[in-house]
Parts: C-alpha cells; structure tokens; sequence
C-alpha cells in the first residue's frame, strides 16, 4: 500500500464516526394528533433542518481543512519522494561511470602485459 495513502487514511479514519453520527437523522416523528399541531409540527421539522444545515455546514468546513492539511502533507512526501528518486539516480549514473571506467582500466592492464 502506498506510503501517501496510509497518510490519508490516518487522517481521515478518526473523523468518519462524527460524519456517520452526524448524517443519521434525528427529526422529528410525526405522532397521532399530528392532524391537529400540523402547523407547529411543520415549523419544528423545519427549524431542526436548519439546524441540521447548520451542523452539516460546520462540519463541511472541518473536513475541507482536513483535507487540504492532507494534501499539503502529500504534496510534501511527493516532493521529498523526488528529491530522493533525484539522488539516487545521480549515484547510480556515478557507480556506473565508476565501474565502466574501473572496467576499461582493468581491460587496458590486461591488454598491456
């Protein structure tokens, strides 16, 4: 599993119950005499979905920050990552010079004698 996405699940994992709890519904229920308190019944189902509009704002706006301090961590594994892949690759075009000039020196001492 790649390195970045372990990253993103540590991140993201803890937050999931809160999002789950917090989508679950938690209306009101209508009850018998519901005919009767139509109207109150109407005015406390919508005041609780701009409640929950509210919550799921809030909430909406924590997660964007997660993600983005995710991303910016991501971004900066990525550009370590190149830098490293960076010399690496620097190295082993050194030993490989190194060791095909070793390799000409050798052939040349052998030829020599």
């Amino acid at each position: 599993m790649p390195a970045w996405l372990i990253l993103a699940l540590k991140a993201v994992l803890p937050h999931v119950g809160t999002i789950v709890s917090a989508a679950a519904p938690a209306f009101t229920k209508k009850s018998a005499d519901a005919v009767a308190n139509q109207t109150m019944l109407l005015q406390q189902q919508i005041t609780e979905l701009q409640a929950a509009a509210s919550e799921n704002d809030a909430h909406i706006k924590k997660l964007a920050a997660q993600i983005q301090n995710t991303v910016e961590v991501l971004e900066k594994g990525a550009s370590l990552a190149e830098r490293r892949h960076q010399r690496i690759l620097v190295l082993c075009i050194a030993a490989t010079v190194l060791s095909v000039t070793s390799l000409c020196a050798a052939l040349f001492i052998l030829v020599a004698r």
